[in-house]
């Protein structure tokens, strides 16, 4: 069986480098609209809900269930809090078994423990008049607004750009396997990697083992490769993207069906660190990169050669 790739650290490092240029002119090429957009959006999220509790003063009154029975007003409550509550951690504080609006029209019990998380954990400097039991003024409304909608839109703005890189990502993963004339299946549970698709196939995120997948492929020689589509923005993140997830599916597939079964693989794109990269290849992780999928398409053919 032909082996996949182990690059040096100087092709590590060249790769590395053409990566983190892709991200700077993407970035820098990011419509500005987009945040505008969210930004606006959530500004008149925040007024509606202001408007809704009468600038706060009503938090806790029964017209609560107009605002927590919404998605949208929902998440603008939750912005209230400094820092803001996620959603997991919202339930989990406020005991909620479920934050979906139709259970929160009908659960007073869940709506008022949730009102009463947010108030007690409400940003005194955003919203000062509360705390101090009177209204605002309007400069303090205007403020809040204008803090809260900002927020609001910078972890929309973050979200975004997560979602979009990784389905960009895959989308250019899988057409790089269709192009290959790999045939598309339906993803499934597989325990053994009898259940992977055979030679020429491949699906999308499936469950492998214990651990998920964003593609499993058949190769030609009939091993399976476990394909991780990681985007990362941060040396930091890289971290978390590659060696806390990636590199550890890795090795537990590796464990858990052998070497000469699977190819746990990772396709790159965004900012890693050299150390990162490489600790992560020792750990049997075969690496590929976005803006270089020739490398990636050669290495599977080659498999075809060796069937």
């Amino acid at each position: 069986m032909i082996p996949p790739p182990c690059w040096s650290r100087e092709q590590l490092e060249a790769h590395r480098r053409r990566a983190i240029e892709v991200f700077r002119r993407e970035r820098l090429d990011e419509p500005v609209e987009a945040y505008a957009k969210a930004f606006d959006e959530n500004r008149r999220r925040v007024e509606d809900l202001l408007s809704a509790t009468v600038d706060l003063q009503q938090i806790l009154d029964g017209a609560i269930k107009d605002v927590l029975g919404d998605k949208a007003k929902l998440d603008a409550f939750r912005y209230l809090a400094g820092p803001p509550i996620s959603e997991d951690d919202l339930r989990v504080l406020a005991e909620a078994n479920s934050l979906a609006p139709t259970r929160l029209r009908s659960s007073l019990e869940d709506r008022k423990r949730i009102a009463e998380v947010v108030v007690a954990c409400l940003d005194r400097r955003r919203f000062p008049w509360v705390q101090e039991g009177r209204p605002p003024t309007d400069s303090e409304r205007a403020a809040a607004v204008l803090a809260s909608a900002c927020l609001m839109a910078y972890q929309r703005i973050q979200t975004w750009r997560r979602n979009e890189g990784k389905a960009r990502q895959e989308k250019h993963v899988r057409d790089a396997l269709l192009g290959l004339g790999f045939r598309k299946e339906l993803p499934r549970p597989m325990g053994t990697v009898g259940n992977a698709p055979g030679p020429g196939a491949f699906c999308d995120e499936s469950m492998v083992g214990t651990r998920k997948a964003d593609f499993v492929v058949g190769l030609w020689d009939e091993r399976k490769m476990l394909i991780e589509c990681k985007v990362s923005n941060s040396e930091l993140n890289s971290v978390k993207r590659l060696n806390n997830d990636a590199a550890a599916k890795a090795e537990a597939w590796l464990q858990d069906f052998g070497r000469s079964n699977v190819v746990p693989t990772a396709v790159l794109s965004g900012v890693f660190k050299l150390h990162n990269l490489v600790e992560a290849q020792d750990r049997g992780l075969v690496l590929f990169w976005a803006h270089d999928l020739d490398a990636f398409a050669q290495w599977v053919s080659s498999t075809r050669r060796d069937a």
